[in-house]
């Protein structure tokens, strides 16, 4: 390895906005088991499931039905 080395020239990463942030959230088991079966049956990770899923329903701005009476 170099002792120094020159940034000087270095460009920020065009991409960097587009990096997935990692995050705590709680999700019923239920729900996990879903996208776990989708995952066996597509052959795609149950969490990049979720992900396209939730990415879908931000480009539509799809708004959750919230009912008190189905709260666990």
């Amino acid at each position: 390895m170099r002792k120094h080395y020159d940034f000087s020239k270095s460009k920020k990463n065009p991409y960097a906005k587009r990096l997935k942030k990692q995050i705590t959230i709680r999700i019923d088991a239920e729900t996990i088991d879903y996208f776990k079966s989708l995952s066996s049956d597509t052959g795609m990770n149950y969490q990049v499931l979720m992900d396209l899923y939730l990415r879908e329903c931000a480009r539509k701005k799809k708004k959750p039905k919230v009912s008190w009476d189905d709260a666990a």
